[in-house]
């Protein structure tokens, strides 16, 4: 096993993902906090020191962010035994099953959902909490607040308070004053959206803080919330964050109509979540748009400038009984079900994620924040593909998290010409099986 590291490193070697292999070079700045100061080709012939990592079968990304979590629903799919449906089933399910969650249950899973998204390169993470409609209801708050000071320095997390149309606005108040970073909620479900929508951002403009809605996540409709949303903060301050989730009726929208909201949503500067996961299993069960995935307009959006990205939404809960905290799960479905190529979908989880989120870019460029991930792989399509579990996760130069997995698979030998008093394939003779098998594709 290797040494687990407790300082940070000076540097790593690994390859980019045009393939190139580079020496990535880090460093302190005068805050304290470690930058990558050069990256230059790698040379065999150029000495390194003893704590440099050697990652040469890695592929150096840019750290994860996952801009679109519950980490205080997750993993809660075993205890809730929910049936399968559509959102408004999902709700149901989780409001009736949420009763019987205590404050042990939420923190539990989400110290394990947050684990698994470390080790998988996540090192940002923006959540919803829930104010829940029953006794107690800032539980899930007070546990996910705790979470991220818990985390502080290893893992970013923001909190958004997660509103329903019949949450008092008085609890809401308080998940302010208990510490969310966001004001949330999803206007779109309420009997009058517009009315819903006002309420929540005159209480994000009041308190001089963002917000992130869950917008439109409906295929058929005769109502739109992004608009209107778009419209309210197109004058907040350029550092205000003001995200929209979901967006799933863009899909739908005639292109007209499409290209308008697009434009409205460039010149307000709002970001848009696409939510492939959950919208897949949530969406197109019946209706007009039986059939229809509801995933947003990933390439009209970005065509009209506005910022977009990609994240996973639930993990194994009433809204999606699968998902496994992994970007690259976000980055495959982004490829395959949003038409999107390897680089952008990349991108969409990683550097354009951080931006959702307010982050300085990070990753292994002159100058970023020295936080990157770096996955066994030789390029960047079978790094998505195979999602290997082998990665190095880096925050601030210190590994953090490392895995490393074993493989033995017994496979007939290829009968190739080979020295005399060789084994096939160059294999010493200990090596060979007595079946004529040879231990292949053997990893560490």
């Amino acid at each position: 096993m290797p040494t687990q590291q407790t300082a940070p490193v000076p540097g790593i070697t690994g390859s980019l993902a045009d393939g190139s292999m580079v020496d990535v070079e880090l460093s302190a700045d005068a805050d304290g906090i470690h930058r990558v100061r050069a990256v230059t080709p790698f040379s065999p012939d150029v000495p390194h020191p003893a704590d440099w990592l050697d990652l040469r079968d890695h592929l150096l990304l840019p750290p994860a962010a996952e801009p679109h979590a519950h980490l205080d629903k997750a993993l809660s799919w075993p205890e809730l035994s929910p049936p399968s449906g559509d959102l408004n089933a999902a709700i149901a399910s989780w409001r009736a099953g949420s009763v019987s969650l205590d404050e042990q249950s939420f923190r539990t899973r989400a110290l394990r959902a947050t684990s698994s998204m470390l080790r998988n390169g996540i090192t940002a993470v923006r959540t919803h909490a829930d104010v829940l409609s029953h006794d107690d209801p800032l539980r899930a708050v007070r546990v996910l607040t705790e979470v991220r000071e818990h985390l502080r320095g290893l893992m970013d997390i923001q909190v958004a308070v997660l509103a329903s149309p019949l949450t008092p606005t008085a609890h809401i108040e308080a998940a302010l004053d208990a510490g969310v970073d966001l004001v949330g909620g999803a206007p779109h479900i309420a009997d009058d959206p517009l009315a819903e929508l006002t309420r929540l951002l005159d209480l994000a403009e009041a308190r001089g803080i963002g917000a992130d809605l869950h917008v439109d996540e409906f295929l058929d409709g005769d109502h739109l919330t992004i608009e209107a949303f778009a419209d309210r903060v197109a004058e907040w301050p350029d550092d205000r964050i003001r995200t929209a989730g979901h967006c799933c009726r863009l899909d739908t929208l005639a292109a007209a109509d499409l290209q308008r909201v697009a434009r409205a949503l460039a010149r307000a500067r709002v970001s848009v979540v696409a939510l492939p996961v959950t919208n897949l299993y949530l969406q197109g069960r019946s209706g007009p748009s039986a059939g229809r995935r509801g995933i947003t307009p990933i390439d009209v959006l970005r065509d009209h400038g506005v910022r977009v990205a990609g994240g996973a939404d639930n993990i194994r809960d009433p809204f999606n009984p699968v998902g496994r905290a992994d970007p690259l799960e976000t980055a495959a479905l982004l490829i395959t079900a949003a038409h999107q190529n390897p680089d952008t979908a990349t991108d969409l989880v990683t550097s354009d994620a951080r931006a959702v989120l307010g982050l300085e870019p990070a990753g292994p460029v002159v100058g970023a924040r020295a936080d990157l991930v770096a996955i066994r792989g030789a390029d960047l399509t079978e790094v998505i593909a195979t999602a290997p579990a082998d990665r190095v996760v880096i925050v601030n130069g210190t590994a953090v998290a490392r895995t490393e997995s074993t493989t033995w698979t017994a496979f007939p030998s290829f009968p190739v010409p080979s020295p005399a008093g060789a084994s096939p394939a160059g294999m010493s003779s200990a090596a060979a099986s007595p079946l004529g098998l040879s231990p292949v594709g053997m990893e560490r």
